[in-house]
């Protein structure tokens, strides 16, 4: 079977995953941008990349409105 994502994919998919669950809504990408420390503009293409393969879905213009499509069992533990 095909991955869905790598390695690192993952890893932001968990994190997303536990931010959401722990603030009641999405992580901006200043937070993503905090929690990685690697630059604005690598957080911001990692975002569109899991947008793209439909890991994950945003609303245009919404602040904190990264949503997941997978279920919890489908995500790597977070490290």
């Amino acid at each position: 079977m095909e991955d869905k994502y790598i390695s690192r994919q993952g890893q932001y998919l968990a994190f997303i995953y536990y931010y959401t669950k722990i603030h009641g809504c999405a992580p901006s990408e200043a937070d993503l941008e905090r929690y990685f420390k690697v630059a604005f503009s690598s957080i911001h293409q990692m975002i569109l990349m899991l947008e793209k393969r439909r890991l994950i879905e945003r609303t245009p213009g919404g602040a904190r409105s990264i949503r997941l499509l997978l279920p919890r069992k489908d995500l790597p533990d977070l490290e």
